[in-house]
């Protein structure tokens, strides 16, 4: 106390020497409590703004305070060391910051500077600087790479699956779900043995060495003499992108199959020659032209192997349910659909019972379907963060569906108003071509110690890439499902495998499931998880329960906890019954009866 009162009117004499208005700012500043670190840091600014070199009793007075503050601030920094079992050093951390500390103090320069530096050393430390580094296994191996690229519909994914067929062993990577799981029946019914994995389901096929699987599922462990990986254009992808750029540079397979869009040509051989790889490369183009319909379409002249193009789920079944009004018939396809009730309507539209398929752009990746022409209802998609026109590449994507090869001579692409100028314009547009691929973070991350997984992920995204053709990818949803597990203080190898189960954290209902095992499984110690229950009867409660169902089996895997497997796939059927059943009920509910209006 004595010390502080003489610093006290030792400051009081600095401030006489300055003029009355600077003298009476300060005293009002000075106003606090004198033996906090923030008060002497105000102290510090107030004497700093001072023309303090006219007067050694100003010069002496501030060493003084930065010698209080220090004092403070190492007792600080002890209370911290103590609390986290950390030992860190005064000294070091203010070395080369010294600015920063005395303008937030030590905690903020440790926290905000400090650790951030040595966790950067780490990552280079531990992290490799080159993304085909990250792979020493696939390195080890010399590669051959078969690249079909091109228009859609050509049959670049049936050469390739071809080549699978004939192999000892294999892996089908699938941009969805749906495109592993048809593949998966398709080949066991060919007479090859083939299995099954994805986020949501696993199926075991004894004796078989094949295996189809969603790409973030790819086991970069195993060994296969061929591999195919589907839609490469979406390494690009700021949010899956990253797991087809593993597949690519981490595969250790002598013999890999790239199928996608002729844009990802030069993407692909940088990094395959990067990787001391090499590639044959084999453009495919359509057999079926597309001709342009230049008269829009009216909705009640769409017919037998006409499918219409919407962008919501919305919109897709506002148009189906206008069609029943008209006695139309139609298959609907949407991304909440499960994917038994998707083939479904995928074969009421291959047979015909619905002549008419109206669908979402989901269409434009993977599944041949008879579709004779294609009717864009509007040439606009909201991405996730604004509502913008189609690009070229989609555009090919969707059109390129119409004319399957041996059912039609001709494809046709129209519009419901009068854009097919610009639908035109586009599809004979040359593609912007994609630059850089995704990567995602390593699990070696998970070795550093010195920041909590959050912010190391965090820290880790605004690093840049070695290399100008790789980019990180968009990490927020990651970051989201660590700050609700936050709580629970799980250790970073729980939390590493939470935030990659596959689930839509946008869905309240899905998110809140989500917390409710993150809590029961370490709060409570749970050794199995509940059973979701349905909120209701309606298609969109019952395909909130179909995910739920999902998310049990996922959230149960992930931490190996046991799974009432037969309840997953008897409820999974009963429920896409129940969809399909609610389905017809939305779309016919008020629709007059086909053979009455006919009459009229």
């Amino acid at each position: 106390m004595k010390k502080e009162r003489k610093l006290r009117l030792a400051f009081e004499r600095v401030k006489h020497n300055f003029p009355q208005i600077e003298r009476q700012a300060a005293v009002s500043r000075v106003r606090s409590l004198w033996h906090s670190e923030g008060s002497i840091r105000n102290q510090l600014r107030q004497l700093g703004n001072l023309p303090l070199a006219d007067f050694s009793d100003g010069q002496e007075v501030y060493a003084q305070y930065a010698a209080l503050l220090d004092d403070v601030s190492r007792r600080v920094l002890e209370q911290y060391n103590r609390k986290n079992g950390t030992n860190y050093s005064f000294d070091t951390v203010v070395s080369g910051n010294r600015s920063e500390y005395l303008r937030s103090g030590i905690l903020s320069v440790l926290l905000s500077n400090h650790i951030p530096g040595m966790v950067r050393e780490e990552f280079r430390r531990l992290l490799p600087r080159f993304p085909q580094d990250e792979y020493p296994e696939a390195r080890r191996q010399k590669r051959m790479f078969y690249l079909h690229l091109g228009d859609t519909n050509t049959g670049k994914t049936y050469q390739a699956l071809l080549r699978l067929r004939q192999s000892r062993s294999g892996i089908y990577l699938a941009p969805l779900r749906i495109l592993a799981l048809e593949n998966y029946e398709r080949l066991n019914a060919e007479g090859v043995p083939c299995s099954l994995l994805t986020g949501e389901e696993e199926a075991r096929v004894p004796g078989s060495k094949h295996l189809c699987c969603t790409v973030e599922k790819a086991d970069l462990g195993g060994k296969y003499d061929v591999a195919v990986i589907d839609e490469v254009q979406l390494l690009a992808d700021s949010q899956r992108g990253d797991a087809w750029t593993r597949a690519i540079l981490g595969l250790p397979c002598p013999e890999i199959h790239l199928c996608g869009a002729l844009l990802v040509k030069e993407q692909l051989t940088t990094m395959i020659r990067d990787c001391g790889d090499e590639y044959e490369f084999k453009a495919y183009t359509r057999l079926v032209p597309l001709q342009m319909e230049y008269t829009p379409v009216h909705l009640n002249h769409v017919g037998k192997g006409d499918a219409l193009v919407a962008f919501s789920k919305g919109a897709v079944l506002a148009l189906s349910r206008y069609l029943s009004q008209l006695g139309i018939r139609s298959s609907v396809i949407y991304g909440d659909l499960p994917p038994e009730v998707r083939r479904g309507q995928y074969d009421a539209f291959i047979r015909g019972k619905n002549p008419v398929l109206v669908a979402t752009d989901a269409i434009g990746m993977g599944v041949n379907l008879p579709i004779r022409r294609l009717i864009f209802t509007e040439l606009e998609k909201f991405d996730g963060e604004s509502r913008r026109p189609l690009t070229s590449q989609e555009i090919k994507q969707i059109a390129g569906r119409a004319g399957r090869i041996g059912i039609y001579e001709v494809g046709y692409v129209a519009c419901l108003d009068e854009r097919i100028p610009l639908v035109e314009e586009k599809l004979s547009a040359e593609d912007e071509p994609i630059e850089q691929a995704v990567v995602g973070p390593s699990e070696s991350i998970l070795q550093i110690t010195l920041l909590p997984l959050r912010e190391k992920l965090a820290l880790w995204s605004t690093e840049p890439e070695a290399l100008p053709y790789y980019r990180k990818k968009d990490v927020n949803n990651e970051l989201f499902l660590l700050d609700l597990l936050e709580p629970y203080h799980l250790p970073e190898q729980i939390q590493w495998r939470l935030m990659r189960v596959p689930f839509s954290p946008g869905n309240s209902v899905l998110l809140s499931q989500f917390s409710d095992y993150a809590h029961a499984c370490f709060a409570a110690d749970a050794k199995r998880l509940e059973k979701p229950v349905p909120e209701g009867q309606s298609c969109q409660q019952l395909e909130t329960y179909y995910q739920q169902v999902d998310l049990y089996y996922s959230f149960s895997k992930a931490l190996d906890l046991p799974i009432d497997e037969q309840w997953v796939l008897g409820t999974r059927d009963r429920v896409s019954a129940r969809i399909r059943s609610a389905l017809e009920k939305l779309r016919w509910s008020g629709a007059p009866d086909a053979t009455h209006r006919r009459k009229r």
